[in-house]
């Protein structure tokens, strides 16, 4: 039976097949993310808009074109999150994590939304899990962070995985560069798009994530920025590459590397997977130095990562299999119902995987939804009381004693 409502496009819903799978890429980040140190934290769904405003960037699509903003009932402009590092940074300052031991390292995940055409990999709300380092400019801190991330996709097994690594040098420093690029989009200007055409002098880089063939075109030949980092940026980008490369992480240097936020600065990166086609992104960030400022902090540098959940999952092209029960309690007669619920909670309460009929079945059909769900055992209560226990595999029975039952099933579980 369908119903009328279905969700709204570009949205989804997460059903337990695919929930067990992002559960597991969860906890696995989890437990990665713990070993190095990164305490989890969790920002509002919603934030003042110019948050993203001043930190993602007026020029940037996602402010232009992508924000899902409205008003409160107060008058003030609130935005669904896009992203999550304004927001964490935001917190950051609000709490006064600056007077913390830095760097601060913090994890998150969680939904965030974006109004973009629907397509394999891209939707409007979307699901993301990520890090943050605030508090060092240390090229280590830039090794870790993109260790975290390669260390995440190996475990996950995600298949065809490559790193981009580039950098964008400091702002000070990156002025001369972009009025090379300037002048290089303006002579060319006839083939740029219209979109790339008007952001000339707001974001020239933009135009290296352009998809029009001519834009691209003009783009191959243009100046590329990491080619012309000045001392310090050039040396900052050194040591990350030997970083990267004494602990074995495979890379390539891609000079038309660029992020779809304002704020980045120095290095950036993007993991990609040929397994997904045009959104073949699982994961980038890269360095922060100025966000912080920005939002009125003092100067504080930071780097960071968001992986897309949706992506990863597309990339496995897998989900996990449901897990399969300890026992099922089966009643042979009606009047053993309480018993059977109590008898589960203990199970329960013992650590076991344990189902009870809650639909009335006969014993019959409680055995074979006992089947269905996987238990590797049922319970039968009798009419008289006892219990017989039955291997749903082999169809052995034997009596069992209910003070021992739960030592019993996960002994043989063992």
């Amino acid at each position: 039976m369908a119903s009328r409502f279905q969700a709204p496009r570009g949205t989804f819903d997460v059903l337990p097949a695919a929930a067990r799978s992002r559960a597991r890429i969860e906890a696995t980040a989890a437990r990665i993310f713990a070993r190095a140190g990164y305490e989890p934290i969790a920002t509002p769904a919603f934030e003042e808009t110019e948050l993203f405003e001043r930190g993602v960037g007026r020029s940037t699509d996602i402010v232009r074109k992508e924000m899902f903003t409205f008003e409160d009932k107060g008058g003030r402009s609130i935005t669904l999150r896009p992203e999550g590092t304004a927001p964490v940074c935001r917190a950051y300052l609000e709490h006064g994590m600056h007077k913390l031991a830095q760097p601060v390292k913090l994890s998150y995940t969680g939904p965030f939304f974006r109004h973009e055409r629907p397509q394999a990999g891209r939707h409007r709300q979307f699901h993301q899990l990520g890090v943050e380092a605030i508090g060092t400019d240390s090229p280590l801190a830039d090794a870790e962070a993109i260790m975290l991330l390669a260390d995440l996709l190996a475990e996950l097994g995600v298949p065809g995985v490559e790193l981009r690594l580039g950098s964008l040098g400091s702002p000070a420093a990156r002025q001369a560069y972009l009025e090379e690029l300037k002048a290089h989009l303006r002579a060319n200007e006839a083939e740029l798009s219209k979109d790339v055409r008007e952001r000339i002098e707001l974001n020239p880089l933009r135009a290296f994530d352009a998809d029009d063939e001519g834009t691209r075109g003009v783009m191959a030949a243009a100046p590329k920025l990491v080619e012309r980092l000045e001392d310090a940026d050039a040396e900052h980008f050194a040591e990350v590459r030997a970083l990267l490369g004494g602990a074995g992480v495979d890379f390539e240097i891609d000079p038309s590397l660029v992020r779809g936020l304002d704020y980045y600065t120095r290095t950036i990166f993007s993991f990609v997977c040929a397994e997904l086609g045009a959104q073949s992104e699982v994961g980038g960030g890269g360095r922060y130095d100025g966000l912080i400022e920005q939002l009125g902090g003092p100067p504080t540098p930071a780097i960071g990562w968001a992986a897309g959940i949706e992506r990863i999952l597309l990339a496995l092209g897998e989900q996990d299999e449901a897990p399969g029960r300890d026992a099922f309690i089966a009643v042979a007669d009606d009047g053993q119902r309480q018993r059977a619920m109590a008898l589960a909670g203990e199970l329960r309460n013992a650590g076991l995987a344990v189902e009870v009929d809650l639909a009335g079945r006969s014993l019959k059909g409680q055995l074979k939804h006992a089947d269905r769900v996987g238990a590797r055992h049922a319970a039968i209560l009798e009419a008289d009381g006892s219990i017989q226990l039955r291997d749903m595999r082999s169809g052995e029975q034997r009596p069992a004693d209910a003070s021992r039952l739960a030592e019993e099933i996960g002994g043989e579980a063992s």
